[in-house]
């Protein structure tokens, strides 16, 4: 990916778009992505891996729906980290904004199994590397 350090700030000073994660780098088979968030991402799932978040700033909500479980809601604030198990619906929001880092496999769909229409301020994406 690269031989140089990087910088989270500048890397996220370099787009914009909401819920439409940058790749950063890749540790092993794995993307460092970064995102910026804003209202309501949508359910989902990835039934083949977890997936880890990591709060740079702001405040993250996470919607649970677990088989046998009430659903319930995890809210992460600056420094905290949160891993959804594979398999588990959630739906990341945010409503007033956060910047994340996220490690997902290569490859990793940001809609998981998602099967209908992805609305506009969503980028079903498995990445877009940094400019």
């Amino acid at each position: 990916m690269t031989d140089r350090p990087r910088n989270i700030d500048a890397a996220l000073a370099t787009f914009d778009a909401l819920w439409s994660p940058r790749i950063l780098t890749r540790v092993n088979d794995w993307d460092v992505r970064l995102a910026k968030v804003r209202g309501e991402h949508l359910w989902h799932a990835h039934h083949d891996t977890d997936e880890f978040f990591l709060v740079l700033d702001g405040t993250l909500d996470i919607d649970l729906r677990e088989p046998d479980a009430p659903p319930r809601r995890v809210t992460l604030h600056r420094n905290d980290t949160y891993v959804v198990p594979r398999g588990v619906d959630h739906r990341p929001t945010s409503a007033d904004g956060a910047t994340l880092l996220l490690f997902e496999p290569s490859g990793t769909l940001t809609t998981g199994d998602y099967a209908g229409e992805v609305p506009d301020h969503v980028t079903a994406t498995t990445g877009t590397a940094l400019a």
